[in-house]
């Protein structure tokens, strides 16, 4: 053991010439990103800026095989058909249904029913009331359409081997080229954030050659026209009515939907609009059927899309709202019309990057150099056995690459498929789901280094809050705000339908509570914690204050309460779901009042009578208990479990995201953890195995964290998907199956989380680092709790070179950047002649300063830095 204490970083050491290069560009105020604030040697020693690509070398024959793109509110998929191309369409706010009433008078009376066959250990019996408490499903996330283009049969001809389609991460673009009849024909395409349009240019390298049939189709009510010989305008709704759930899984729709739902007469629902424009280089566009433009004889075009809803909220009433969509549409058409093709290029990529080149990651190439050429199916074929840890970079980015696509500032929250959906009745009904699912979606935001992208997050947990606190108020009696399991675009908090299983879970609301807290602990944004965080967390505490009853014994408990989708035996040999204080709940209420009083610390209000009760209910809570098999008991009870290989790991809660299992603290709670995960086996969905990793990987368990990121890279036939558990799809959109967005996020998140870990007090150095597997890398840009941006460089699998910087305080006058300083404990550790060397090093940061520490965390270099770095 080698620890060494009380060495802080007061001298200048002048050391590598890249950093004198990156000191020139801060003081002379050149744009920077935070990859690019701190160099190390190591990279000039390993390959560099290896492209993030998806590639295919012939069109789509799944959806899954097509290609995505997004600016968060419209999003595309890009088939690369050669004949006839299709790119599906979709816009945010489309879903059926209007505002509902999410409270149930009768609740109160199932509850205290429910509540005494609990106290009686009736399980089943309570159970079969709790079905009682159920409420309404989600309503239903839609599709726009397609934007069509047909090339004529001339095209069949194509010469194979020419065909390339790639999505370059890089510049959030979809590149097809192929050649056909000595044409070759380029196609581009890129969805704009900063210009409210999917913009694409078709161009050939022979004069006049371009010919194609432009028109929009969709599965949903529509209709469109051409007007001006170039544009087409495409209008159509939604049901303001769901149609009644599918049983999931049933292979006769027509016998296997739900009863028909309540009726509601026949509101209006939302509807659409969108303009797409054509420009060519000789405009000869020709009218066919009054909905399809032709063209003929150009050498490029550029189409241009835009569109809008009617949809203004999650309180209004689709016919109360004033939007006008063609309106709207055709407005940012002519704003996307004012620039060139190039101009919207250049504006997309300048935007995008300033996001994306936050972060880099560098990982030990393979031997096997044909992944250059390869197929990215290829490649997910052959990571089996090759283990290349350029995928893993390219998986680690293209996480991040569909977080900025489908979330941004004034976009809504992403659902279970982000933004892409090609379906009437998507899977799961393309809902957001508050027990996993939307919270795996945002994990990735804050180590990551992509706040802004958590803002659609931030607003959808506001309006939950306002419906919550009606059906906390009605249907629990409760004060405050409660979400239950699912929910949409109206901000629906009541219970699913159904089962109590997945139906009974109102802890949605305060799991994604923590995640305000989350975003001050990276941040250190002050004004958001007063005026957008704390005023939510105050209502969603009130809630689990009274949510929370006397138990039998000395400990406060939750009753009824459920561990998510997951059922037991009890004693008396019934199947249930419903008991008391379920792991998980207490964990998630254990995290929730913790954070709120760290919170009422740095606002000031520890004395606000919330927080007072909030310190006398903490000690109260039960505690974790271990089960007689070594494992972290699921329930309150060491009830028999009939299905061990469960998907959730929800117990787990504590462990990660939350803070209340860690190996430093409660190391017997940690080696429960490890046991719960070697309990729980390694199969499951995308999403679960994406979890597991992150769990792993709290752990400092770099064996198992490897072996479920390695379990991700199983190639999905979507032909036989029923087949398979888990696994990727060739676009790499990450299967349950079939597609959920969640692990392609909980992947990015977990790979984190093994290079770099932190409290705000305390920063883990390559906890996980598979050091076998991933021997010499970079990773750069990543963000750590207490305003701390990190990059780390290691070789032959141990630590050569951090960086660190501090961000400032932004609240001081005029919310400029205020210096602050920040203690840090720094810890190592790796196996050395076959014992395990742990270095340890508290520093002192001050914010604007770039230090660089070498492999025994001594300070060898520190500069200031002039700019804020991006």
């Amino acid at each position: 053991m080698v620890t060494r204490k009380g060495h802080y970083c007061y001298y200048y050491h002048c050391c590598y010439f890249c950093v004198w290069l990156l000191l020139f560009a801060a003081r002379f105020g050149c744009g920077i990103h935070d990859r690019d604030v701190w160099n190390s040697y190591l990279e000039e020693s390993t390959e560099k800026e290896r492209k993030l690509e998806v590639r295919f070398d012939r069109p789509a024959r799944n959806w899954t095989d097509a290609l995505p793109i997004g600016n968060g509110r419209l999003g595309a998929m890009i088939w690369g058909g050669v004949v006839n191309e299709t790119i599906n369409l979709n816009e945010d706010t489309l879903w059926t249904g209007v505002p509902g009433n999410y409270t149930d008078p009768k609740g109160p009376t199932i509850l205290s029913e429910v509540r005494a066959l609990v106290d009686k250990g009736l399980y089943a019996e309570a159970t079969a009331v709790a079905a009682n408490l159920s409420g309404h499903p989600s309503d239903v996330y839609q599709l726009l359409g397609d934007i069509k283009l047909e090339f004529g049969e001339s095209h069949a001809a194509y010469d194979v081997e020419s065909y390339r389609r790639v999505l370059d991460l890089d510049t959030a673009a979809v590149r097809i080229q192929y050649s056909a009849n000595g044409v070759e024909y380029l196609r581009e395409y890129f969805a704009s954030y900063p210009d409210n349009a999917i913009v694409l240019k078709l161009s050939v390298n022979k004069p006049s050659s371009l010919n194609f049939t432009l028109y929009l189709d969709s599965q949903i009510h529509h209709h469109s026209y051409v007007s001006n010989n170039s544009q087409i305008i495409f209008k159509g709704g939604c049901l303001g009515v769901r149609m009644p759930p599918l049983i999931f899984g049933s292979s006769d729709p027509k016998e296997k939907r739900l009863p028909k739902l309540p009726e509601s007469g026949n509101p209006k629902g939302i509807h659409y609009s969108a303009v797409v424009d054509l420009q060519s280089s000789n405009r000869a566009h020709y009218i066919e059927d009054d909905r399809k433009i032709r063209v003929e004889g150009c050498d490029w075009a550029v189409i241009r899309l835009t569109a809008a809803s009617s949809f203004d909220g999650p309180f209004t009433k689709p016919e109360d709202s004033k939007r006008d969509p063609t309106f709207e549409s055709s407005q940012m058409m002519d704003s996307a019309k004012m620039y060139s093709y190039s101009q919207l290029y250049s504006r997309h990529v300048s935007d995008y990057q300033e996001l994306f080149h936050r972060v880099s990651l560098q990982l030990s190439m393979s031997s096997n150099n044909a992944s250059r050429s390869a197929t990215t199916a290829q490649r997910i074929k052959s990571f089996k056995t090759d283990e290349d840890p350029s995928m893993v970079e390219l998986l680690f980015q293209y996480g991040r690459y569909l977080l900025i696509a489908c979330s941004r500032p004034g976009t809504q929250v992403s659902n279970l498929q982000g933004i892409w959906n090609k379906d009437v009745e998507p899977a799961w009904d393309g809902a957001p789901h508050l027990n996993i699912n939307l919270q795996m979606n945002y994990w990735l935001s804050l180590s990551g280094n992509l706040k802004e992208c958590q803002e659609p997050l931030f607003d959808y947990i506001s309006s939950l809050s306002i419906n919550g606190k009606k059906t906390a108020e009605v249907n629990y009696g409760a004060k405050g705000w409660v979400a239950h399991q699912v929910s949409d675009i109206w901000a629906k908090t009541s219970p699913d339908r159904g089962q109590a299983v997945w139906a009974l879970w109102p802890m949605g609301g305060a799991w994604l509570c923590t995640h305000l807290w989350e975003h001050y602990a990276y941040t250190l944004d002050k004004e958001f914690l007063r005026n957008k965080a704390y005023p939510v967390m105050e209502g969603c505490t009130a809630f689990l204050l009274d949510w929370l009853i006397e138990g039998s014994g000395e400990f406060l408990e939750t009753n009824p309460s459920t561990s998510p989708e997951h059922m037991f035996i009890a004693p008396d040999g019934k199947p249930a779901s419903v008991s008391n204080s379920s792991t998980m709940d207490i964990q998630i209420i254990r995290e929730v009042f913790l954070s709120i009083i760290k919170a009422a610390e740095e606002l000031g209000k520890s004395s606000d009578a919330l927080i007072v009760r909030v310190h006398k209910a903490l000690p109260r809570l039960p505690p974790m208990r271990i089960a007689g098999d070594g494992s972290i008991m699921e329930w309150a009870l060491d009830f028999k479990d009939p299905e061990v290989h469960h998907r959730h790991v929800s117990h787990l809660f504590g462990l990660f995201p939350g803070h209340t299992i860690t190996v430093q603290d409660s190391p017997d709670l940690s080696k429960a953890a490890e046991n719960t995960l070697n309990k729980r086996g390694e199969d499951g969905p995308g999403w679960s195995t994406t979890w597991k990793a992150a769990l792993w990987a709290r752990l400092h368990n770099s064996e198992h964290a490897y072996r479920m990121v390695k379990h991700l890279f199983d190639l999905v036939d979507p032909d036989r998907e029923g087949e398979f558990e888990g696994g990727l799809y060739s676009n790499l959109f990450t299967a349950h199956p079939p597609f959920q967005i969640d692990a392609n996020f909980g992947f990015t998140a977990a790979v984190a989380e093994m290079l770099v870990q932190s409290n705000g007090k305390d920063l883990y150095l390559l906890p996980a680092l598979p050091r076998d597997k991933w021997p010499n890398g970079c990773v750069k840009g990543v963000k750590a709790r207490g305003g701390v941006t990190a990059s780390v460089c290691w070789r032959d699998g141990k630590l050569l070179q951090l960086g660190l910087w501090l961000i400032g305080n932004g609240n001081g006058n005029g919310g400029k950047e205020m210096k602050r300083s920040l203690r840090l404990r720094l810890h190592y550790s790796h196996r050395g002649e076959g014992r395990t060397v742990t270095v340890a090093e508290e520093v002192l940061l001050f914010s604007g300063v770039v230090y660089t520490y070498d492999h025994q965390l001594n300070c060898i270099n520190k500069y200031e830095l002039h700019s804020t770095p991006s």
